[in-house]
């Protein structure tokens, strides 16, 4: 399956574009998360992102809630927060949110690696998985070199060793490449980022 990904939107419109024309050649398309800005705008980023037909699986970043995606999102669209969707015989996991906690304050959506970890859990099986939050020492570096990634998503890629796994929200990361096991690992960024997987 050809897959188009990306993450962190934060309601640039000319990358939005990119990825409305470019999805024209998808297969399947992930949002990693942060689509708005501090939980304002996200209808309007829904809208930006209105013109993509191909199956669009979305999971909530740490800029907005599963259930204010979940309002904003169009029918059809898959939004996963701990939950699975199969997509032509793709097992597809999600789980957004900052993880571990973000130092961001009251707007910022997060989980604790406990409440990540639990959530996690319910996976038993996924060719993708995606994560707002990279994993523990992957794809996960700031500007100031300090590796801030979630070990329950580490843990659970390496339990569940995905084709894919598929994150964002470190934006000196965008880009990232690495593997975890036989995972590919991305950290995405606002560009069209394309992926082959099959079930």
């Amino acid at each position: 399956m050809r897959i188009l990904a990306f993450s962190d939107l934060h309601m640039a419109r000319k990358k939005a574009a990119a990825i409305v024309e470019a999805s024209a050649e998808a297969e399947l398309v992930i949002g990693a998360g942060d689509f708005c800005n501090m939980r304002q705008g996200l209808a309007e980023a829904m809208e930006m992102l209105s013109g993509i037909s191909a199956p669009l699986v979305l999971v909530p970043g740490n800029a907005e809630s599963a259930e204010e995606l979940s309002d904003a999102a169009r029918d059809g669209v898959h939004v996963l927060h701990g939950q699975a969707v199969e997509v032509d015989g793709l097992s597809v996991f999600g789980l957004g949110y900052g993880v571990p906690m973000t130092p961001f304050g009251s707007w910022s959506c997060d989980l604790s690696e406990a409440e990540a970890a639990e959530l996690l859990d319910r996976c038993q099986r996924a060719d993708v998985l995606i994560t707002h939050s990279p994993p523990k020492g992957t794809g996960d570096v700031t500007s100031q070199g300090v590796s801030v990634g979630s070990t329950a998503v580490r843990d659970a890629i390496e339990r569940l060793q995905p084709k894919l796994s598929v994150c964002g929200h470190i934006h000196d990361s965008w880009g990232a490449r690495g593997r975890i096991g036989v995972t590919q690992v991305a950290n995405l960024g606002p560009t069209v980022n394309w992926f082959e997987v099959f079930a």
